[in-house]
């Protein structure tokens, strides 16, 4: 926002110096802590609401003076605020303002709490008082925070002073597994002298350590009695998981496996977060996506899976952007609200028509020729709005027989809605002859024979996605819903399309309501579902249970229905028991059925991709400490090094930091340019976007070739205590069953002595 300063830089002197001056002059404060306290606006009774942002105003009226009063309202942080104001007139007249607030109290709580731990984690939960007075203060301390018994404290502090507290607790393991996921703190200090008090809320995110997962699923239509041979894994941690059972009236409600396959996805391109909010057809979600994607548009107008860099060519994906497209043209047919805006969608049509035109290039690296099925993705694509011609295809070299599976699919829609394509109705009955050549019948399934050479993973597609096409035949639905694995398919892209083709199938094949009681039980126990208490509720409802997770992390109602689960937990030991399901009344209910353990990884697993983590202490108080023990304040660096024995697309590698731990290199206030130097990167991987998170380092890569890549990340140990870690993974986002883990220690911070 200022624009004078970029464009009339300050030249600095070309001389360094080195000097004690500040540790003299800069130590006084000229009066500043003579400032009156101020604050004490709010009603509240704790101080909660920290936000960095108080106001954002792009449109200020001004008076016939020129002149405007804004009101800035305060929240509960206790810091320096400044207030800009930028202002410009026509062409060529433009100016910018700013001053600074001070909010301040006499007797101030800093929270010094991890912001995340994992399950059982034992850590010193510490907060700093300060007495910001020419008095002294004697200050009584009392936490409460949820699950943890905590004593009050009494210290004294020293005029203009300030005094660390602490106390050692265990992260209880049972508020991992909770709806919230949080530890919540209310922090209240009072001085007995003068009675200045301040009192502080915390949120302190807890996740699982082991989290539970998926081991096994599966989707049937309940029709008559269902008996199944059960038992927990062998070595999952006991007291945890067990069956979970979601039944739905008919698949057009959405499938619990899929909704839950989509919570609990971990990355975060725009293919992913657009595919996980219109797959869990949470509105709300939708919208905060499609109002970040003109920030991934080049200035052709296609799409990048991650913001582009300042500067950056044009490197935006004709792929990704005839994704958004259709997929959302497709979910905006069964609801409106996921429709892109006209806005939107018009620099994305410009892009791909430019694209199919040969005006632009893009060159990604594939392991086979490409450019058609490309051009292809993108004229179906803009053949759903009515943006396609017919001399569009002539760039193409039509040859359906040689094509995969989805392009052909692709050739058919173009065909059925462009009408002005050269030979259309004889090269549309071509097309669909050479679709039902490649469909092979197995019994009450139908999948399609061309299966091994479909899998074009670079391109988001594989076998999953093309069935999702064909929902209008029941066994091709039935022989879909097969290829899941542990309640999903394997890709965002294909639980996208197979979520909207069974809503689709669903709608004309299933009209038989669903009535009565349906009950499960096992030897732990019983449960049951009453139809006439199934209600509808809707996913974009910010406070409805659409939005709430269980302590699975998955959504807590399957679809848009609630009062439709039942969950059996495991027995004490890993014996075999017996699943029976029966369903009392008219209809046939759709039963997904989850087998949900938590299994440590004991030793490093590897399908394609081996993974090995190496720590080197960059900055370390105490050299004597046993391996896997530091102190705090101790700096280190984490070399990940990663194998691969193919060349692959879109490959995220994620490793966990201890709980409270910093991850340096964010350019963020406190962050250090000196210790994250020397920091290295090895191999000739296309590195796009790196997360730093204060639960892991996450880097994503657009393209991973075969061989060995190395990189390197630096972080900071903030807390003291004892901090287990997940295992670190890396894994082929668009082709899942390639992936590597391996396991970490206990990682064991100690105060300095």
């Amino acid at each position: 926002w200022d624009l004078l300063g970029a464009m009339l830089q300050r030249r600095s002197w070309g001389v360094e110096t080195s000097t004690a001056q500040m540790e003299i002059i800069g130590r006084r404060h000229y009066g500043r802590k003579a400032v009156a306290p101020g604050g004490g606006g709010g009603h509240s009774g704790a101080r909660e609401l920290l936000e960095t942002l108080l106001l954002w105003n792009p449109a200020v009226k001004l008076d016939a003076n020129g002149q405007a009063q804004v009101t800035v309202p305060l929240n509960d942080a206790l810091t320096t605020f400044k207030i800009v104001a930028v202002a410009d007139a026509s062409t060529g007249l433009f100016g910018t303002g700013s001053t600074s607030i001070r909010a301040t109290q006499d007797l101030q709580i800093i929270s010094g709490l991890p912001p995340l731990v994992r399950e059982d984690d034992q850590f010193r939960a510490q907060l700093t008082l300060r007495n910001t007075t020419k008095q002294a203060m004697k200050v009584v301390v009392t936490p409460r925070a949820t699950l943890l018994n905590l004593e009050q404290q009494t210290v004294d502090i020293p005029a203009g002073d300030a005094k660390e507290l602490a106390w050692n607790v265990t992260a209880p393991a049972q508020l991992a597994l909770t709806r919230n996921e949080a530890i919540l703190w209310e922090i209240e200090a009072k001085d007995t002298i003068s009675g200045a008090r301040d009192a502080l809320k915390a949120r302190q995110r807890i996740v699982p350590a082991v989290p539970l997962t998926v081991q096994q699923a599966t989707l049937v239509q309940i029709d008559g009695p269902l008996t199944m041979d059960v038992n927990a894994p062998a070595d999952a941690l006991p007291g945890r998981g067990g069956l979970k059972m979601a039944l739905q009236p008919k698949l057009a409600e959405g499938l619990p496996g899929v909704k839950d396959w989509f919570a609990l996805y971990p990355f975060a391109c725009l293919e992913q977060k657009t595919s996980k909010s219109v797959g869990l057809r949470d509105g709300k979600l939708w919208q905060s996506v499609a109002a970040q994607i003109p920030s991934y548009l080049d200035s052709d107008g296609l799409a990048n899976y991650f913001p582009p860099r300042d500067g950056e060519a044009n490197r935006g994906s004709d792929t990704l952007t005839a994704y958004l497209l259709a997929a959302t043209h497709e979910a905006a047919s069964i609801d409106p609200a996921f429709a892109l805006s006209d806005e939107i969608r018009a620099p994305m049509e410009r892009g791909l028509i430019a694209f199919v035109e040969g005006r632009i290039q893009r060159e990604f690296w594939s392991p086979r020729k490409d450019l058609d099925m490309r051009k292809l993705a993108a004229i179906e694509a803009l053949s759903r709005y009515g943006k396609a011609q017919g001399r569009m295809v002539n760039s193409i070299t039509i040859a359906p027989n040689q094509w995969p599976t989805h392009a052909v699919i692709d050739w058919l829609n173009i065909l059925k809605r462009v009408t002005d394509v050269p030979e259309r109705d004889k090269r549309l009955a071509e097309a669909n002859q050479i679709l039902r050549s490649r469909i092979s019948y197995q019994g009450t399934k139908m999948i399609f024979s061309s299966e091994k050479d479909d899998y074009w993973w670079w391109l988001m597609q594989n076998g999953d996605v093309n069935t999702a096409w064909k929902d209008d035949m029941g066994r091709l639905a039935n022989g879909f819903i097969s290829r899941q694995q542990n309640g999903a398919w394997h890709t965002t892209t294909a639980n996208l399309w197979g979520g909207l083709a069974l809503e689709k199938f669903s709608a004309k094949f299933e009209a038989v309501p669903v009535a009565g009681t349906t009950k499960a039980s096992m030897s732990t126990g019983a449960a049951s579902v009453d139809w006439s208490k199934v209600e509808r509720i809707k996913t974009t409802d910010a406070s409805g249970a659409a939005q709430q997770t269980t302590y699975f992390g998955a959504p807590a109602a399957p679809g848009n229905l609630k009062n439709s689960t039942m969950f059996l937990p495991w027995g004490k030991t890993a014996a075999k028991d017996t699943l029976n399901v029966t369903h009392q009344g008219a209809g046939k209910p759709w039963l997904t059925l989850q087998s949900v353990a938590a299994v440590q990884l004991k030793a490093p697993f590897f399908a394609g991709y081996q993974i090995k983590k190496t720590i080197t202490p960059v900055e370390q108080a105490n050299k004597s400490l046993p391996a896997g023990s530091y102190t705090r304040g101790d700096v280190l660096r984490i070399s990940i090094e990663v194998n691969a024995s193919a060349d692959m697309t879109w490959v995220a590698i994620t490793d966990p930091v201890p709980g409270g731990a910093t991850i340096l290199g964010s350019g963020l206030g406190r962050d250090s340019e000196i210790a994250t130097q020397g920091e290295k990167k090895e191999g000739y991987g296309w590195a796009a976007f790196e997360e730093r998170s204060f639960e892991s380092f996450r880097s994503y890569y657009e393209y991973l070739p075969k061989g060995v890549v190395k990189m390197e990340y630096t972080i900071r140990l903030n807390n003291v205590g004892e901090f287990s870690l997940p295992p670190s993974r890396v894994e082929a986002m668009y082709a899942p069953e390639m992936f590597g883990e391996a396991p970490n220690v206990k990682v064991k911070v100690v105060g300095v002595q």
